[in-house]
C-alpha cells in the first residue's frame, strides 16, 4: 500500500507530457463524476465534521471578509469582497480525486502494455525454438506454419480462459459499483 501511494505521489509531481495529456482528456470526462462525489458526498461529510469541531457552518461558512457590503443591514455577498476558503478546499479535493483516478488508469494501462510486451517476447522465443525443433524433425515450411498457428490459437484460448477466470475473481468495476449503488438507492426510496 505504501508503494502504491509512493507511485501516486511520483505520478502527481512529475511533468510527463503524455501523462498530462491523458490527465486533461480523462480529467475532462471525469469532472462531472468527481464534482458530484466532492459536492454531494465529501463536502457534506467535511461540513458535518467541521460543524462538530468548530460549531460553524463548515466549508460554506469558511470565508474571510475583506470588504463587506451591506444592503438594508444584511450582508450582501454579491457585492462584498471576500476569500472563499470552502470553494478553495473543494477545488483541492476535486483535483486530488481526478489525479488519483488518472493515476489508477495510467497504472493499469502501463501494466497491460508490459504484459502484452512480455507475452509477445515469450511467444517469439517459443516460436523460434519450436521452429528449429520442427525443422530438425524434417517438417516443411507449410507444416511448421500450420503447427505454429494451431499452437498460437491454443495459447490465445488459454489466455482468454485465464482472463475470464481473473475477471470473475476481480473486484467490481466502477460501472458495476455505480449500478449497485443506484439499485440500493432505489430500494431505500421505495421503502
Amino acid at each position: 500500500m505504501k508503494k502504491f501511494f509512493g507511485e501516486f505521489k511520483k505520478f502527481i509531481t512529475r511533468g510527463n507530457v503524455l501523462d498530462m495529456a491523458v490527465g486533461v482528456i480523462v480529467g475532462g470526462a471525469f469532472t462531472g463524476i468527481v464534482n458530484g462525489l466532492s459536492n454531494n458526498v465529501l463536502k457534506p461529510i467535511i461540513n458535518w465534521l467541521l460543524s462538530l469541531v468548530l460549531g460553524k457552518e463548515g466549508l460554506s461558512g469558511a470565508i474571510t471578509m475583506l470588504s463587506p457590503s451591506y444592503v438594508d443591514g444584511v450582508l450582501d455577498l454579491a457585492s462584498s469582497i471576500y476569500i472563499d476558503w470552502g470553494a478553495f478546499i473543494s477545488s483541492i479535493i476535486n483535483f486530488l480525486l481526478i489525479a488519483f483516478v488518472l493515476f489508477v488508469i495510467v497504472k493499469t494501462m502501463n501494466s497491460i502494455n508490459e504484459g502484452i510486451k512480455e507475452r509477445n517476447k515469450e511467444l517469439k522465443e517459443l516460436y523460434s525454438k519450436e521452429m528449429l525443433e520442427l525443422r530438425k524433425q524434417g517438417k516443411s515450411r507449410k507444416e511448421i506454419k500450420k503447427i505454429l498457428r494451431d499452437r498460437k490459437v491454443e495459447l490465445e484460448n488459454q489466455k482468454k480462459r485465464e482472463a475470464e477466470e481473473a475477471k470473475k475473481n476481480a473486484p467490481p468495476t466502477t460501472d458495476e459499483l455505480l449500478t449497485q449503488i443506484l439499485e440500493e438507492l432505489k430500494k431505500s426510496n421505495n421503502k
